[in-house]
Parts: C-alpha cells; structure tokens; sequence
C-alpha cells in the first residue's frame, strides 16, 4: 500500500515544534518523510524564522496565518506545545486537516482535579517565575527534562539546546507565552468532537507528559494509541525511522 493520492502525489505532511524550540529540530526525522509526504516545518510565532513576528503565540491567530498557505487537506503532527496548535487546528479546521498526529503531547499538560495523569500547575508556574531570574538555568533544566529518558540522553541535550538556540536567544516573553498555554489549555472536553483521523504516539521514558494521559486521550477521540517502550520525550531524536514507519502506516490507513 502507498500513501501516494490518485494522480500519484504525496500527500501534505505539516510539522509543529516545541516550547522554545523551531522546526529544524525535526531535522533527523524528514529524510524518513520525504520519500512519502511532501513535508513543511512551520515555526511557530515567536521562534526560529517567525522570531521577528508581530502575531501572539496563540491559536487562533497563528492558524488564521497558517490556512491561506496551504495548498491542500493536509497531515498535520505538532510535538509537545505543537501538539495543542495541532489539536486546536483539527478541531476547529478539520476541512484543512487530513488527519492529526499528537507526538508526546496532551489535551491537557497540567493536572487537574478528574486530570491526575498531568504536570502540577505549580511546575510551569515556577518555570515561569525563574525564566526572570535565571533564565540560561531554567531553559537547561527544561531541556534535562526533555531529554531524561533517552537512551542517548547528552546527544539530546545538546541537539536541543543548539536548536533552541540556532537563531539567538528566544525571547524570555515568547517563552512566557508559551508556558502560559501549557499551563492554562484544556481541550479534552472536546475531544469526542474530533471529526479527523487521529494518532497518538507516546514514550514511556517520557518526563513531561505521562502516557496514560496521550492514551485517555486517544480513547476520548477515538484515535489511534501508540506507545514506544523505550521512547523519551522527543522519540524522533533517537528513533527517527519508527517514528516515521507509525506516522505512513497511519496515513496509509487514513488513505485506505
């Protein structure tokens, strides 16, 4: 089976990056793409390419911004923060979004109380408060998280930390922005109105969001649940081909 459409053309493939982070830390995962999907890295407002840009890191805003570019229905797969711009879109464009894939990312980061699968509130309001006082510190302690849990944990500090930094120093505002998002969106309640294909895919290395929420999630959207055993927070750094092989075999399922 191939992804291929009718007349022979890959299909849209749009990438969506993490907190602090831009699209080429997806780097290591496009060769794995590109020889199925015809695959854009989109930074979001604030980051990398769009550092300069007068728009909020918000959702409505950016997808208003995203949707004249696009050319067709299109796969959409945001990681982490990306995950909740990923989601929003589905929800709310699902004319413009073929099918969604959610890597390493939940409907809801932060705990709550019918919600104990989530981060405590207090940890992104701390991350908050010490990007003011000490923010190289903080942005480290951020990336140790991210990379605790695989099996390559220094090669992935430093990939991201470079990535982070590749286009100078993210903006202390930017990133409140962003941990503001984490902390205050909610969209399970929505889920059941998810009218896109959906795929979930997980680490049970994972430090920042808990596989059992990706799968409650998944459960609500009636998605597709995938949990790689020996997978961290960004999977794609360490196992690019897996990571590419669930994200074909979905869509050669959502084409099917």
């Amino acid at each position: 089976m191939t992804v291929a459409d009718t007349d022979g053309s890959k299909p849209h493939l749009i990438l969506l990056h993490g907190w602090a982070m831009h699209g080429g830390i997806f780097a290591p995962l496009l060769p794995h793409l590109q020889a199925h999907f015809q695959v854009r890295c989109v930074d979001l407002p604030g980051h990398g390419s769009q550092r300069d840009s007068a728009l909020l890191l918000d959702f409505p805003p950016f997808w208003q911004q995203l949707l004249p570019t696009l050319e067709q229905p299109s796969y959409v797969l945001g990681w982490s923060l990306g995950g909740l711009f990923a989601l929003h879109g589905a929800l709310n464009f699902p004319d413009h979004v073929r099918g969604l894939i959610l890597m390493n990312a939940s409907p809801s980061f932060v705990a709550r109380p019918d919600w104990p699968e989530g981060m405590p509130a207090t940890v992104f309001r701390q991350f908050a408060a010490d990007l003011a006082q000490d923010y190289d510190s903080t942005l480290h302690r951020f990336f140790m998280l991210e990379a605790q849990g695989s099996e390559h944990l220094r090669a992935d500090l430093r990939r991201l930390q470079a990535n982070a930094f590749e286009f100078g120093r993210p903006d202390p505002e930017v990133l409140r922005q962003g941990l503001h998002l984490l902390e205050s969106t909610d969209l399970r309640a929505r889920l059941p109105q998810l009218q896109v294909p959906s795929l979930w895919l997980a680490g049970r290395r994972d430090r920042l969001v808990n596989p059992a929420a990706m799968q409650a999630g998944a459960n609500t959207a009636g998605g597709e649940f995938r949990c790689d055993e020996h997978g961290g927070h960004a999977p794609f750094l360490t196992h690019p081909m897996a990571i590419a092989d669930a994200i074909r075999i979905f869509a050669e399922g959502v084409h099917a």
